[in-house]
């Protein structure tokens, strides 16, 4: 094939090849606004979904990250220092004695005045006249200690998370009709050879709304409950729980409320740890009439 037949043959093939059909402008455009109408469809149902995400993520934080005051997170129920110890943990990290939190009544005003004159940061006082009373209240404590037990020293520079032998603190619960209620606790391990127990005095000053009636009043150390019964100190009913329940943080404690109001409770376990008998007192320091007296002597008679 020479160059004139192959160019006949390619003006032949073209002219075989069918046209396409002209471009329906109509058609193009309503395919157009199709597309676009299903974009639009699909971010919309994108930004919805995203918005029930961001707002199940809200309520998720919201429930989640409150805070636990009762556990003083908030700062308020940060244990201060002991005797010999220094202060800073939660009062569920004071070892396997876990302290009650703070009641979280008359936060809405200032924190009493601490020693600078400015308002305390938090519950507990770490110097001043109140913190001193949480000394003598842990001195008093070692004091009555019966013979045959000796106290361990706290170790140089232990903190309160390390659940020290001795401890002490002072803690501010609430203001009532313009007075502060103040709340004393002190702990103490009591050992007889390589046995250790624990014992315990809380004293609240004051003001406070705890009921009268003896075991109603002695049920509510620490909201522990517990099998009451009432022991006569001379003229005085004493309530002594003898035995508790579900909560087994102490094996037996008093109550008593004094005539100004100051509410003295007294503690005893076998066992420095609720949580384990290793290593506990054969038999608790203080009969059931003794602490029953130790609720209202004047040694825990506090201001």
């Amino acid at each position: 094939m020479n160059e004139e037949e192959l160019r006949e043959a390619l003006r032949h093939e073209m002219t075989a090849v069918v046209p396409p059909p002209p471009l329906d402008t109509s058609a193009a455009l309503r395919a157009a606004r199709r597309v676009r109408a299903r974009r639009r469809t699909g971010w919309a149902c994108a930004g919805s979904a995203a918005a029930v995400l961001a707002v199940a993520g809200f309520t998720a934080v919201g429930t989640t990250g409150a805070g636990v005051p009762g556990t003083g997170t908030s700062g308020a129920g940060n244990l201060g220092a002991g005797a010999t110890g220094t202060g800073g943990a939660s009062p569920t990290a004071i070892g396997t004695t876990p302290l009650p939190a703070p009641s979280d009544k008359g936060t809405a005003e200032p924190w009493p005045t601490g020693t600078d004159g400015l308002p305390q940061q938090d519950r507990t006082a770490r110097a001043g006249i109140r913190y001193d009373q949480g000394v003598r209240l842990l001195d008093e404590l070692i004091a009555m200690v019966p013979d045959g037990y000796v106290v361990p020293e706290n170790k140089p520079n232990q903190s309160v998370g390390d659940d020290p032998p001795r401890y002490n603190q002072a803690n501010f619960e609430e203001k009532v009709n313009g007075v502060e209620v103040w709340r004393y606790t002190a702990l103490a391990d009591v050992a007889k050879g390589d046995r250790t127990g624990r014992l315990a005095v809380e004293v609240t000053t004051p003001g406070t709304k705890l009921p009268t009636e003896p075991c109603a009043l002695t049920k509510q150390f620490w909201g522990m409950g517990g099998q009451c019964q009432v022991v006569t100190v001379g003229d005085t009913k004493i309530g002594v729980v003898v035995r508790p329940t579900t909560d087994r943080r102490f094996d037996q404690w008093s109550a008593y409320r004094h005539p100004d109001g100051t509410v003295t409770f007294v503690a005893q376990s076998k066992n420095r740890s609720f949580a384990s008998t290793k290593n506990g007192l054969k038999e608790l320091p203080f009969t059931v009439p003794q602490l029953a007296a130790l609720a209202i002597g004047e040694r825990f008679h506090l201001e």
